[in-house]
């Protein structure tokens, strides 16, 4: 994204990228087929489950004004203006916390002051969310949004822990009131006595660590080794919807021998009961608010605006990380500017705004990436094997394949290349290494080339980037409404359940979080880090400074953690995220040398890259296991991995850059050599280096193309040393 502070030119930008990809961003998600439901079921779970939480827990904070269906609706119609007009379509609306607490905090404001009173707490909102529409609209024209570039991987996963550590609280704090007393209920109930409330405690662990366990299970179905193909490929798409029916249905089973409270279900009006539809018209009471309180409006409106700013900005960041490989441009100012609009539809019809929120965007973008590898991991199975039956040489196969990936590209020219060159480098190197033993021009078959395997190995990471899953999602939120009897089936235990589940499933990806895990490895085996696919800084940066630096991070993730808890003021945490700009240009800078956080903590601001470290050409790290014996690629590289995603052909030099492979001798084993070394790897084993200040000519970051074993017979050994 370009800097620029000039008014009106970010959005100008914006909308001339952004509606040059309108047509194909529909024929896109529409020829995807029926596929396109697995990442739209997958998101509207994940969206509209926590918005119904945050509806049941405004009821209980404003006597019942705000309900779920205020907070569905919101998430709905929001959702939906955004996906159909807005810029960035990976990018998720809803109701986020922040928002319940804000809310929570004007209506107690608003019952104490008899001018005002809960009868015009709807209409006093309503001009809170007019001057935070106004500006928006500010920051937005004045291209505010381009100083998200100075946000670095160190605020961006910073604050995805924060949430998800917020995401992780509410599942505690929910199964922790299951042992007690609802706040509005009669405390003589039957099910309210003792012993039950502990026996609802004990069934609503059940259930939440149930659904847990199994959802995070289900994603990794496609590594099973029992069922079916379409049976695994079933339950990895569907399986987190399908655990939480599953577990509803388990809530069931004791409901003859038990109370009827028991285990507790979700609290929610009927949209057709009066209460649910007096919001809609608060317009007509805006003008009964006295001007002292519509002047008194600004206060939490700043305080909203700046939320919104950065929760609705990171979170459109998150889902377009450059490991992601999108080719389509960024809309950041023209989506703030939508986000006003939508900020002063909600205030005027009585409804709590909708904003980008966390992780549900990025954990949208994922779900895309693992839908496109399936798409084009089928089209170049059906070329391959189709080519072998014509008896093609593995020059003419990889022609067919390189045709086909292109075809599955989109054919917009104007489109930012991808970091990766799709299929073309890998197939150089690939068809030299064969044509250096002989075997270029001879017929194959599967004993030489090992289509699933070999295929996954050259598929790069890209992500179906449309609009139809977006639209689908917030459509789907929107039947919520009408669902409500149904919803109110689902036990409350199942929604903390989720909970904890998003939170989990948002680290994976998070550089942040693989570092604490190095951290709290044994020194013993540490080495083993090298041998799977891993970011250059385990190789290039000192332990010692490793530590220093998670260690900063951890200490400011748990300061904005406190921060959270100071009532009213908790709302600003957003502030110290963005101090986080100018501690990491002027501040950490003074602490570690600057190559070594290039690799910790790239900053597009920073025009010269790390200075590369060699390693000999004696031994490589990174050699990877195949993905094909090991289930689906994007649960090892995405959902489910040991990390974030890892870029090997990328030309940019970044912290994420994988270390590729030249030593064909290392290609038959996922081992390290014992000969291979680095900096770190002494290190990491307990052992002195023995390089001895000296560079090598290769780097390990230089984004070289990795040669495969394809093309290499089974029947010709390779000699290792």
């Amino acid at each position: 994204m370009e800097e620029t502070f000039v008014p009106f030119r970010g959005i100008k930008n914006d909308l001339h990228g952004r509606l040059l990809c309108y047509k194909q961003d529909w024929t896109s998600g529409i020829k995807a087929g029926f596929r396109i439901l697995a990442p739209t079921t997958y998101i509207f779970f994940a969206s509209a489950i926590p918005v119904i939480s945050f509806g049941e827990q405004l009821e209980r904070n404003t006597d019942g004004i705000l309900t779920a269906v205020q907070t569905l609706a919101s998430t709905a119609i929001c959702g939906i203006i955004h996906s159909i007009i807005g810029g960035q379509p990976l990018l998720i609306l809803g109701v986020a916390e922040p928002t319940v607490i804000m809310y929570t905090f004007m209506f107690n404001f608003a019952k104490q002051r008899p001018d005002l009173g809960p009868g015009l707490f709807l209409a006093w909102t309503g001009w809170v969310c007019v001057w935070t529409a106004i500006l928006l609209f500010l920051l937005a024209i004045l291209g505010a949004c381009s100083i998200i570039n100075r946000f670095t991987r160190l605020a961006g996963e910073l604050f995805g822990m924060l949430i998800a550590m917020l995401f992780m609280q509410q599942a505690i704090k929910g199964l922790v009131e299951e042992f007690r007393v609802p706040e509005r209920d009669n405390p003589h109930l039957t099910e309210f006595m003792p012993s039950w409330r502990f026996a609802n405690g004990m069934f609503a662990l059940v259930l939440s660590f149930g659904l847990l366990l199994t959802a995070l299970r289900s994603r990794k179905a496609r590594s099973w080794r029992y069922g079916t193909g379409w049976l695994r490929s079933l339950i990895a798409d569907y399986g987190v919807p399908i655990m939480v029916v599953v577990w509803t249905a388990v809530s069931y089973i004791p409901s003859e021998s038990v109370p009827k409270g028991i285990p507790r279900r979700l609290v929610s009006p009927n949209p057709w009961s009066p209460g649910a539809y007096q919001n809609w018209t608060v317009i007509k009471d805006m003008l009964n608010v006295p001007v002292i309180y519509i002047l008194g409006a600004f206060v939490p409106a700043t305080m909203i605006a700046v939320l919104y700013y950065f929760d609705h900005s990171v979170a459109s960041q998150l889902a377009q990380q450059k490991e992601f490989n999108l080719r389509k441009p960024s809309s950041f100012h023209y989506d703030l500017l939508l986000l006003g609009f939508l900020t002063l539809m909600c205030g005027l019809v009585g409804i709590p705004p909708s904003n980008g929120v966390i992780p549900q965007s990025p954990m949208h973008t994922k779900s895309l990436a693992t839908l496109k590898h399936q798409l084009l991991r089928n089209k170049l199975v059906t070329t391959a094997r189709k080519s072998m039956q014509k008896n093609s040489s593995l020059g003419q196969l990889y022609g067919n394949m390189q045709e086909a990936y292109q075809q599955m590209q989109t054919p917009l020219i104007y489109q930012e290349p991808s970091a990766r060159q799709g299929l073309k480098e890998l197939k150089e190197s690939t068809i030299q290494l064969a044509s250096s033993m002989g075997h270029i021009d001879a017929p194959i078959d599967e004993t030489v080339f090992d289509v699933e395997k070999e295929i996954d190995d050259l598929l790069p990471v890209e992500v179906k980037e449309q609009r139809v899953s977006n639209l689908l999602q917030a459509t789907m939120v929107g039947g919520c409404v009408a669902a409500m009897p149904v919803l109110r089936m689902i036990p409350t235990s199942v929604l903390w359940g989720y909970f904890a589940y998003m939170a989990i499933e948002s680290l994976p990806g998070n550089q942040f979080w693989e570092r604490i895990l190095l951290l709290f490895t044994a020194p013993s085996r540490r080495y083993k880090v090298l041998e799977d696919h891993h970011a250059t800084f385990v190789e290039t940066v000192p332990f010692k400074s490793i530590v220093a630096f998670t260690t900063f991070q951890t200490l400011y993730l748990l300061a904005c953690f406190g921060i959270t808890w100071v009532p009213i003021a908790g709302l600003l945490f957003p502030l110290l995220i963005m101090l986080l700009v100018p501690v990491r240009q002027y501040i950490l800078s003074k602490f570690f040398k600057g190559v070594h956080l290039q690799d910790l903590d790239a900053a597009d601001y920073e025009e010269s890259p790390a200075v590369p470290f060699h390693l000999p050409m004696e031994g490589e790290f990174g050699s990877r296991p195949s993905h094909a014996e090991s289930g689906e690629i994007l649960d090892e590289m995405i959902t489910r991995s040991r990390g974030e995603v890892k870029r090997i052909n990328s030309p940019k030099i970044t912290s994420s850059t994988a270390t590729p492979i030249r030593d064909t001798k290392l290609l038959q084993s996922p081992r390290i050599s014992e000969k291979a070394y680095s900096p770190q790897i002494g290190k990491l084993r307990g052992q002195q280096s023995p390089l001895s200040g000296g560079r090598g000519p290769f780097s390990p970051r230089t984004g070289e193309p990795k040669p495969s074993n394809l093309g290499t017979s089974p029947r010709i050994s390779t000699p290792n040393d």
